[in-house]
């Protein structure tokens, strides 16, 4: 838990099929479809990206998915899949309305105590060009570019971040 001077940020690990994490999952699916395309999803376009790139795996024993609470409000996610030593970084959101209030921070420094706790020495992600803002939350977190360590149609910028 951490506690701001406005309200209680609260992280806990989340089934991928629980009704919140199901919200949050489309959630932040629908925005990555409208930012990709640069305009209003079209039917059926995000259950494909749900289909495509599913979040099934982000339950033991291959992974996790934290959701966050701000105050009573279900506020964001973050998701890790356990590798040979390390984790991977997935499904970092946060509802628009809790953005700019913390919960960025919350969910990478939830994700990485787990990682850590799991024995993971370092934590690593890919995203695409147009996330900005995440390029910038997890460069200002101590995320830093490495060279390409996967492939897909949407890995354009690949982070990593030991974990000490």
């Amino acid at each position: 838990m951490i506690t701001t001077a406005e309200s209680t940020w609260l992280t806990s690990i989340c089934r991928p099929d629980h009704p919140d994490a199901v919200l949050l999952l489309r959630e932040y699916m629908t925005e990555m479809v409208v930012r990709y395309y640069g305009r209003p999803d079209r039917p059926g376009e995000v259950d494909a990206a749900l289909a495509e790139l599913p979040s099934d795996d982000l339950t033991s024993p291959g992974g996790l998915l934290l959701v966050a609470h701000h105050g009573a409000d279900l506020a964001g996610c973050a998701g890790l899949r356990w590798q040979s030593g390390w984790a991977e970084l997935t499904r970092v959101y946060v509802r628009p309305a809790h953005r700019g209030a913390g919960g960025g921070a919350v969910l990478l420094a939830a994700a990485e105590q787990r990682a850590r706790s799991a024995g993971a020495d370092r934590i690593r992600l890919d995203t695409r060009s147009d996330l900005v803002e995440a390029r910038a939350l997890y460069a200002r977190h101590g995320y830093v570019e490495i060279p390409a360590y996967s492939r897909g149609p949407y890995a354009e910028h690949w982070f990593e971040k030991p974990l000490e």
